[in-house]
This record gives structure tokens, sequence and C-alpha cells, in this order.
């Protein structure tokens, strides 16, 4: 049995989303979000089930961070809702929201758990979706003004910030499939627009909280899947390569070579994107990590694209395929085409049809073996070269999965959305043995 040991630093976590977990959506004077707007529209999600109440973490975040203290966390990644602490997204400032980070934050560091704080994890300020949203630049400057007064509010015990959980999820689902607020579809040159918007809106917070603060830590989350050809024809491994290129370089290429990747530029049209002077130089600020969501692969063929399905694979209740190897590969690439600051994986789990035994507990033991050989790739992957710094688990609390609502179940810890009861299931109790050993065995 081989035994992976991880450095004595190596920090051991688990993420989760204030929309998907917080409820009290309308609590305490939070003003409405893009989520709360598209959740109360009718047929935008699965069962028309919305974040209303979700996990009432916001009411029980001392019962969960009890749970993260008996699991072991060494830090827990979490976002902060935009509108809870400013309703209409700019001018006045909700004091009852600040107040409800400042209890999180202080709970979870007399708790001995590092918190990770990210800005923005999707839930935009519906009132200022109203004036343009992301495509009014004015906008772009509104979230360095909120990323300032959070650094100055938690800047003196939140030392890691990350701007944006996966930018490219807010513009491909938001404006082209729609499947995620605000429910456009088919905008092209909307969510091109947007992508670039985003970027220009992460420099401006990263210099915004380091104006607060230069000793506090920034980066930003970005979804990163491996690609690998469908084979090893060289027809295959151009057209793997091309799709890398105008896809998976969005966000990469800009923030750590200054510019887009000129693939990219070509498949898009670049031409209808409104770049101004200066932007690529703002969104190029020099970064303390880089946080790398991770959950599949795309397999590619010159012939039929990007394949739906992989013979002989294994896939999740998402329909997303089971690849542990293409994680490392994917790792080591971007380790090797760009100038990287240390990495934390700040998303990688499972969602799989979980079960209540009749012994009260959820033997899920798909979920424990995705994340062992993950964790295992990983691993690999620092043997590589890879200068990984930690692991953030996907998710602490079965969530409101968001167009799916709550039919999907990546938690290491059930949630019984009826009665807010939280069960510890097999994962999570093999999650809390690594954290105590800090090391996975290949059984």
């Amino acid at each position: 049995m081989n035994k992976y040991r991880f450095p004595s630093k190596f920090i051991w976590g688990a993420a989760t989303a204030a929309y998907q977990i917080e409820g009290a959506w309308d609590a305490d004077g939070k003003g409405e979000s893009i989520w709360d707007r598209f959740c109360h529209t009718p047929g935008s999600v699965t069962n028309g089930d919305t974040g209303d109440i979700a996990c009432d973490h916001y009411h029980r975040y001392q019962e969960d961070i009890s749970i993260m203290r008996q699991l072991g966390l060494k830090a827990y990644r979490f976002s902060i809702s935009w509108p809870r602490v400013i309703p209409q997204g700019i001018g006045r400032v909700n004091l009852a929201g600040l107040d409800f980070y400042d209890r999180l934050v202080d709970s979870l560091l007399a708790a001995n758990i590092e918190p990770f704080l990210t800005l923005h994890h999707w839930d935009f300020p519906q009132a200022l979706y109203e004036k343009g949203g992301w495509t009014n630049r004015d906008n772009l400057h509104a979230f360095a003004d909120y990323a300032a007064l959070m650094a100055k509010r938690l800047g003196d015990r939140v030392k890691r910030w990350a701007t944006f959980n996966e930018p490219s999820v807010i513009a491909w689902d938001g404006y082209v499939s729609g499947e995620h607020a605000p429910g456009v579809k088919d905008e092209m040159l909307i969510a091109m627009q947007v992508s670039h918007n985003l970027m220009v809106a992460h420099g401006l917070a990263v210099q915004a909280v380091r104006g607060v603060d230069p000793d506090l830590e920034v980066g930003i989350v970005l979804t990163e899947w491996g690609v690998d050809p469908a084979t090893d024809d060289p027809a295959d491994i151009a057209a793997a390569d091309h799709f890398w290129n105008i896809s998976s370089t969005t966000f990469l290429h800009p923030i750590f070579k200054g510019h887009y990747h000129p693939e990219m530029l070509d498949a898009l049209d670049s031409s209808k994107i409104n770049l101004q002077p200066g932007d690529m130089s703002l969104i190029a600020q020099k970064l303390n990590f880089l946080g790398i969501n991770s959950y599949s692969r795309s397999v590619i063929s010159a012939k039929d694209g990007r394949l739906e399905h992989v013979p002989g694979s294994a896939y999740t209740d998402m329909g997303w395929e089971v690849c542990a190897p293409a994680f490392r590969r994917m790792l080591v690439k971007i380790q090797r085409d760009y100038r990287l600051p240390p990495i934390y994986i700040t998303e990688n789990g499972a969602a799989f049809p979980d079960i209540v035994s009749s012994d009260g507990k959820i033997h899920d033991q798909q979920r424990l073996e995705y994340l062992r050989d993950h964790f295992i790739q990983v691993y690999l992957a620092m043997q590589d070269g890879v200068d990984v710094r930690g692991y953030f688990v996907w998710s602490l609390l079965d969530n409101f999965e968001w167009g799916h609502g709550f039919t999907k179940r990546f938690g290491i810890v059930r949630v019984d959305y009826e009665t807010q009861q939280r069960t510890i299931k097999d994962s999570g109790e093999w999650y809390s043995r690594v954290i105590a050993s800090n090391q996975v065995d290949e059984e």
C-alpha cells in the first residue's frame, strides 16, 4: 500500500459559496441578488428550488464551524454576499450584513480555522444588473469599492482574498447557455465583453485590497479542466491543443502574460470586444496565489469535437467523467506554460446520489474514492514541480447546486433540507483522517 505524505504546512480545507448555503435571502437588510431574482422566476431552476433557506448557514454557522472543527479542517473557503453588505451594490452599507461576516470570521479563528475569503461567487446585486451589470464599466469600479470595504472590515483577520470565483461561468453560463443567472441565452458578444470586464474588475479589486493593506494576499479562482485528445492521432492532438488555446487560456493568458491568446482572439472575433487602453496591464496584476477549481476533463476529437461520452469511463451525478490523472496533467501544463504564484486547489469534489443507510450513515464510497484518487494526482503533480499549497474539498455541505436546485449533492456532510440536520458522511470521516495524518493511503 502506497502512502503519500504531504508537506507539513499543507492546508487542508473545504469550500462553500454564500448563495448556496446561507439562506436568509432577505433578512436583516440584505438586498436582492441576480440569483434571488433568477430562482424566483418560474422555470429557471429544477423543481422550482431556491436559495431562500438553503442550508440556513446564516443562522447555523456556529453549528457548521463545530463540524469543521470536528473534521479537523485547517481552513475554510467561503464567499461574501455582496448585496448582503451593500444592498444596492453601491451606496448605503448594511451594517447587519457586515456584522454577520465579522461573527463568522471571529468564530473560525476561535476554532483555529483559517478563513479564505472569496469576494464574488456569482450573487451579483440585482440593482447593479439593472444598471448594465458587468457590461457597465461603472460597476467594475463599484466592485473595487466593495472589495475595499471588505478589506477594511476583515483585513485585520483574513489574510487571503480571492476576487472572483470562476469568471468563465459568470460569462458563459449566464449569457450563452442561460443556465445560470441572469439567464440570458445566446449572447456570445455580451459574454465576451463580460469576460473581459470581469478581468478589469479583478485588477481594480486587487489594487483596492492592496490599497487597504499591501500585506494581504490576493488571488483569483479559475476553473480549469484537463483537455486530452481522443486518440494519439496527430489530428486529435492538434484539435485538443486548439480547444485548450481558445477556451482554457481565456483568463490565464491575460492575467499571467498580459494579453489574450492569439488563437482565442481569432476564434472569438476580438474586434467586437471593447478593450480600453490600460486594461491589459490592469488585468495582469501580480498575484499572491492562484486558485484552481477542477472536476473533470474535456476529451477532444478532430472529427467529432468535444466528446459527450468516453467509453469505459465512470461519471458523476453531474454527468462529468471521472479521470483523476487528467488533473495532474492539467496542473503540470499550466505550471509549464505560465509563471505562476503558489496554487491552491480551491474546489474539487463529486456529486453522487447518496443514500441514508439503515444505520443512519451515508456510505459514499464513490465520493471517497474520487477524492482519494484526486488527492494522489495532486501529490504527484507536486512531485513534478507544481507548487500546490493547499486543497479545499467541494463541498463542506450538501447545498443549493445552482440551476440543479437541491438535486445534486456534493457535500462531505449531508444536509436534510427538511430538518436541516447535518450528518458527516463516510467521505468526511475519511477526510478527517487524511487531515490528521497529513497523508493519503492508496488502498
